[in-house]
């Protein structure tokens, strides 16, 4: 007879919460864990799968790739997928949806092109640095854009900005 511990009864229980939500969820090996979430033509995928230390590593995969990194517990996965969802379901709303999938999708592309760029090339300090330059005009110009525009989403606060 299989025994099933408290952890694996909790995780599955958060299991159960995302597809309530809606969410398919597929597991690989008990170890890890896609989720996918498709409402209409909106699709939003997450890939989460569990460390040694029984905390778990979260990424969004789609519709672009964002790492959400180490979390404690399995309701804290389940809960930032949910208010990412919401977040989403929101966004979508705008008439501007289509344009920040694309900025946001070439703005990983250049995190991926710098890391080739760092990693099979010998960068001067010079060129490392204006490139460091140009990262603080788009930060800037980041935060200007959120003084003139209005906030749409009020659930949680945002992180980075």
């Amino acid at each position: 007879m299989a025994y099933m511990t408290i952890r694996q009864i909790r995780h599955q229980m958060c299991l159960n919460r995302l597809r309530d939500m809606g969410c398919e969820v597929i597991s690989i090996q008990g170890v890890m864990f896609f989720v996918k979430y498709k409402l209409n033509d909106f699709k939003i995928s997450y890939m989460y799968h569990i460390n040694s230390d029984n905390t778990y590593f979260l990424e969004r995969i789609k519709p672009y790739v964002v790492t959400a990194g180490d979390l404690k517990t399995e309701d804290d996965v389940v809960n930032l997928i949910k208010v990412d969802i919401e977040q989403f379901l929101n966004a979508r709303k705008s008439k501007n949806f289509q344009s920040f999938i694309e900025v946001d999708t070439e703005l990983s592309k250049t995190v991926r092109t710098f890391e080739d760029l760092f990693l099979y090339y010998n960068l001067s300090k010079e060129d490392t640095e204006l490139v460091k330059d140009e990262i603080d005009k788009i930060k800037k110009l980041l935060k200007e854009v959120k003084g003139r525009s209005q906030r749409v989403f009020y659930d949680k606060d945002p992180e980075n900005i």
